[in-house]
């Protein structure tokens, strides 16, 4: 698909965007775009750049340089299409605690102003889809994390948003749980719905059509999940061991290795010089250290990110 056509049809866009607070580059030239019915991941740390981003989407910020779209209208003039078009879920959503789950998205209903006969309709509709039926009846501040996230989810969604923005709504919620509410996500995504989520999970890039790599400001990568380890150009071995942090230790100061970080029960590394791959165990095994088998694999989206973060990444 050729530029023009890409644009022509992405939900949402950013071109150029940089904004700074003193001597800190929030961002840094960032672009990109989400096409429609799609899932577009925001992957990286804290403080790099993703929720700044995010904000700017949803005008709750101004942007030194470049613009943001929605369907090809600018955002900065189109207050009112994105209060009726788009769906915002920050990192705290305000839930009214001491409200119900029905008391709650029947007053995010009457915010959005979505009429009485359309409400009933989408409670029903949010109900089914969030598994909160059997809990309609119970405080908001008397569920559990990951209820409270679908709940805060279809709270948002109460008005019918084509696109939805939401920004680490998985932080701090079980690992079932962050199942469930990535199930939903996708099932939006099946129905037509535009997504833009940020995550510290390098994991949930997968569940991505595409994904932003976000470091210091900076859009390090873009592309889909599978094919971004076709970024990482150079053999990755790992070595096991019962003391895996010693190895690292070893690894990191041999002067042989390019790239070194643990990874669990292991270390990730790269080497300087392909022919070194050949007696690299025997080396670490002349030490004290017990290497169980040292094998090459395939990079996941946490090695190229950590790869791209030392040679694209800067806070300056």
């Amino acid at each position: 698909m050729c530029t023009s056509e890409k644009e022509a049809t992405a939900a949402l866009e950013a071109r150029a965007v940089s904004k700074g607070y003193g001597a800190i580059k929030a961002l840094s030239r960032v672009s990109f775009s989400v096409e429609k019915s799609t899932i577009f991941g925001l992957i990286g740390p804290d403080g790099g750049g993703k929720t700044t981003l995010i904000r700017a989407f949803v005008s709750l910020l101004t942007l030194d340089e470049g613009e943001l779209y929605f369907q090809g209208r600018r955002v900065n003039k189109s207050a009112d299409f994105v209060r009726s078009h788009v769906g915002y879920m920050p990192q705290r959503f305000s839930l009214y605690q001491d409200l119900s789950v029905e008391e709650n998205l029947r007053f995010f209903g009457r915010l959005f102003g979505v009429e009485r006969r359309d409400l009933e309709k989408r409670i029903q509709r949010l109900y089914e889809f969030s598994g909160l039926g059997s809990f309609t009846k119970r405080r908001a501040g008397a569920l559990s994390g990951g209820m409270k996230q679908k709940l805060a989810l279809s709270c948002m969604l109460v008005h019918a948003p084509e696109i939805i923005i939401l920004d680490e709504p998985t932080f701090g919620v079980d690992p079932v749980s962050r199942n469930d509410f990535w199930a939903i996500l996708t099932s939006l995504r099946d129905e037509g719905t535009t997504i833009l989520v940020s995550t510290a999970y390098m994991d949930e890039a997968y569940l991505c059509d595409m994904v932003g790599l976000m470091f210091g400001g900076k859009l390090l990568a873009v592309d889909e999940p599978n094919r971004l380890k076709s970024y990482y150009e150079v053999p990755l071995y790992r070595a096991e061991g019962a003391k895996a942090h010693q190895i690292y230790r070893f690894l990191d100061e041999s002067g042989l290795c390019d790239q070194c970080n643990l990874f669990g029960d292991g270390v990730h590394f790269t080497l300087k010089k392909a022919e070194d791959s050949k007696h690299i165990e025997t080396l670490i095994q002349s030490t004290s250290y017990t290497v169980d088998n040292i094998v090459r694999i395939e990079p996941g989206i946490e090695d190229l990110f950590l790869l791209l973060m030392e040679t694209k990444g800067s806070y300056t």
